[in-house]
């Protein structure tokens, strides 16, 4: 860790590389917000560890100054694992895109969250394969046209906030990369976390997909088209802040706060440790219907899968004594093969 006398800049995570993205990518904010957060953190460079799998975002772990493991598509979860558990002590990132984790790597994505490692996922949402050239990805919404689907996407798109619900991960967020402040307070929440934290962040592929969060995005939109999560507090949104989510029964509803009929205690008020229904009625909240949330959905504490294993480990050990490697290879049946 930092201490002051060795107070931890931006510039030390600098990587030598240059950035070898599209001019106006979306991904360009997230690495300087990475780079501004890292140094808050306080874990050095060498203790870093950023792994990725296949795609734009996976070119990330060259642009950052720490160790780093450009792996397969998406493998990053199970590569990620097996370092944590050998390495509880370093501050491990997996870096991946909807294509890498939510296709080929789905099902190492869904147990990486059940399983509950003590590491850190960044998922960058463009709703496109833009590695590859436009093809249609398992968040692209219904109709879109892409090269791979010249008459519109058919498949009804994954929600990877739902996903996330339904694992039971225990810290579950979202954020835009345009919205920088947010964003870098959210990885900041992440890497505070014990336990797997997932983070989704809306990114503009602005070649293949341009303009696919640009209500989250816009200014003069976002106000209207997301709202804040903000635990303990009353879910309220709009330009003018005068509309709020009102649980009504089952189910969410959106009301005028502008005639003073529905008042604020009457709201929603957001809690980041309510049950996981609550939180998945939460990550269902769709445009145009209702607002977007961004922010943190669920920050719970449970016990990490490193936690978990290495409590049997000591168990076997005070009951067996440690291992002898080459005791074991010469027991029970052996034979030798003459030259």
């Amino acid at each position: 860790m930092s201490t002051a006398l060795n107070v931890l800049k931006s510039s030390d995570f600098e990587s030598d590389q240059d950035v070898r993205w599209c001019p106006g990518c979306g991904d360009y904010s997230i690495l300087a917000q990475m780079k501004k957060v890292l140094p808050e953190i306080g874990v050095p460079p060498e203790q870093t560890v950023f792994i990725s799998g296949i795609g734009c975002s996976s070119r990330f772990p060259y642009y950052v100054n720490t160790y780093g493991v450009h792996s397969i598509h998406g493998r990053a979860p199970a590569v990620a694992t097996g370092l944590k558990l050998s390495r509880p002590d370093l501050s491990v990132w997996v870096i991946t895109g909807d294509g890498d984790a939510l296709s080929i790597g789905g099902n190492h994505f869904v147990h990486l969250l059940r399983r509950n490692v003590d590491l850190n996922i960044v998922l960058f949402n463009n709703r496109i394969y833009g590695l590859t050239k436009g093809q249609f990805s398992p968040t692209s919404v219904e109709g879109q046209i892409t090269k791979s689907t010249p008459m519109g996407v058919v498949d009804h798109p994954l929600n990877p906030i739902s996903i996330a619900v339904g694992a039971d991960a225990t810290f579950i967020a979202r954020s835009v990369d345009s919205n920088i402040k947010h964003l870098a307070a959210t990885l900041k929440r992440a890497a505070e976390h014990k336990g797997t934290s997932f983070v989704e962040v809306y990114q503009n592929c602005n070649v293949f997909n341009d303009g696919a969060w640009s209500y989250a995005q816009d200014k003069a939109t976002r106000a209207d088209a997301t709202i804040e999560l903000e635990h303990g507090k009353p879910m309220i949104f709009g330009q003018n802040r005068d509309k709020g989510i009102r649980l009504n029964g089952l189910n969410l509803e959106v009301v005028d706060l502008s005639d003073g009929k529905v008042k604020e205690d009457d709201l929603l008020f957001h809690d980041e440790k309510a049950n996981s229904v609550l939180v998945y009625m939460l990550a269902r909240m769709r445009r145009p219907e209702f607002p977007e949330p961004i922010g943190v959905f669920r920050d719970v504490d449970q016990q990490t899968f490193e936690e978990a294993i290495r409590g049997q480990i000591d168990l076997a050990i005070g009951k067996k004594g440690r291992g002898d490697l080459q005791r074991l290879f010469n027991s029970g049946d052996t034979w030798q093969v003459s030259a």
